[in-house]
């Protein structure tokens, strides 16, 4: 692959992904000429348009523009939910052009700047978000790739012109990440899931241990201390290990919880950093904020610049995200779509709001992960007062027989549970009275949330 300036135009297929949709965003700031497709209209791509995206959203080749038809100076970039049947994608590959996955672009990237790449079953668009927003608070500031919409900025992309530092979030399925090329890295758990595409556990954490080789020489990794991961480092790389409260070379001590706020002091080789107050106050984010705060300070970002930014991070959309916070009714909606990450929101509410009752809207995302998870993601949510559990969100899968929500609802153990549709969620909601509410999953749930959160402000 040559490098991005040897090209013109660049060719987006499933523009409109909230991962592809920040390099259309820093393509068309770097002055390239971007199109592409995605298969339903947004809000995300309506808004790539208005920035100078022209999206198409029927796959036919026929709408490729003439400009976007020269294979020496179009880019084509396309994201693996996009099948090898997809029309444009097919035409692009017949007629010589240059077709690489997005992680392929982001690798490039890195190969080109400094990149910080945080990795992880669960935690990475949250640690890679609160490091982005600190470096962009500081006197280093970064430029950043995000999995998610951050509320400070309104945007998955941050652009610096004085920093050669590149935040990415480094997407472990279909072992993406194996295109970076990281300057430090993060990794903030090793918990099994994909095994759709990796079929082991022993498997998905040997694309781990790869992903560590591929830190430069002069490099850092910083891992979360215990887990099961002996990683490959070359020659030069440093390593350090953080948690939550249970020490290694970053930590937390003195955590205090409360009144919807969660303070702490932050334990670092060169000394402490004392009363680090979480703008976004959920007990999981302490960890994400420890180790945040670990490749931040190792880039040069002074703790005075990291307690500020740590107290005004508002956090990315779909993660831990306040839509009701006064009131009746607190309403809150999370990505959590693996039962360790539903575990760890339902916890931090009952931190919260203790004494509340806790009732959850729980989407599942994809029949493979529901069938190899039923009884860790019923353990998770039988922590919940009250759960209703819509039908599996299939994304990518087509059915598995004899693999449906009721798998996880037989086994879940909480005063109060119903199998819900979609069609029929907001009509249920109405009829009922919560104290705190918090929708879950990593499909179409959001889309939802406005209407939820009139509902409950109605009543």
């Amino acid at each position: 692959m040559k490098t991005l300036a040897a090209y013109t135009s660049i060719y987006f297929i499933g523009a409109g992904g909230i991962g592809m949709s920040a390099l259309v965003r820093y393509c068309l700031a770097k002055g390239y000429t971007v199109a592409g497709y995605d298969k339903t209209r947004s809000v995300l791509t309506e808004a790539l348009e208005k920035e100078g995206a022209e999206l198409f959203y029927d796959e036919s080749a026929d709408l490729i523009p003439a400009s976007f038809r020269d294979p020496g100076h179009t880019l084509v970039v396309y994201t693996p939910a996009v099948p090898d049947t997809h029309d444009g994608l097919v035409y692009f590959r017949d007629h010589a052009f240059t077709v690489v996955k997005r992680a392929e672009l982001l690798g490039l990237i890195t190969r080109e700047s400094r990149g910080l790449c945080v990795a992880g079953t669960h935690g990475k668009t949250t640690t890679s978000s609160m490091t982005a927003h600190i470096l962009a608070q500081s006197s280093v500031g970064c430029s950043a790739f995000l999995g998610g919409i951050l509320k400070n900025y309104d945007s998955n992309l941050i652009l610096s012109d004085k920093s050669d530092l590149v935040v990415v979030e480094a997407d472990e399925y279909d072992r993406s990440f194996h295109h970076l090329r990281p300057y430090m890295a993060v990794i903030t758990a090793t918990d099994a899931d994909h095994l759709d595409i990796y079929g082991t556990y022993e498997a998905y954490l040997e694309s781990f241990r790869h992903f560590t080789s591929l830190i430069r020489p002069e490099g850092v990794l910083i891992v979360k201390k215990g887990l099961p991961l002996r990683p490959e480092l070359a020659e030069g790389v440093r390593l350090y290990t953080y948690s939550l409260n249970d020490g290694g070379d970053f930590y937390a001590r003195n955590i205090r919880m409360g009144n919807g706020k969660i303070l702490f002091d932050w334990v670092y080789p060169g000394g402490v950093v004392s009363d680090i107050d979480l703008g976004v106050p959920v007990r999981v984010n302490i960890e994400n904020g420890v180790a945040a705060m670990a490749l931040a300070w190792l880039n040069g970002a002074a703790p005075e610049e990291m307690r500020r930014a740590m107290k005004t991070f508002a956090g990315a959309r779909r993660r831990f995200d306040f839509w009701i916070r006064e009131g009746k009714t607190v309403l809150v909606d999370d990505y959590a779509h693996h039962p360790d990450e539903i575990k760890a929101s339902i916890s931090s509410l009952r931190a919260l709001y203790a004494g509340k009752k806790i009732s959850v809207v729980f989407q599942p995302h994809l029949y493979s992960r529901t069938r190899d998870f039923c009884d860790e993601f019923a353990a998770a949510l039988s922590l919940a007062d009250e759960l209703l559990l819509l039908d599996i969100y299939p994304a990518r899968e087509q059915p598995i027989p004899g693999v449906t929500s009721r798998i996880i609802f037989d086994k879940v153990k909480c005063e109060r549970k119903e199998l819900c549709s979609k069609e029929k969620l907001l009509e249920t909601i109405k009829e009922r009275n919560f104290e705190v509410l918090i929708t879950l999953g990593a499909g179409d749930i959001d889309r939802l949330l406005p209407a939820i959160k009139d509902e409950i402000l109605a009543k």
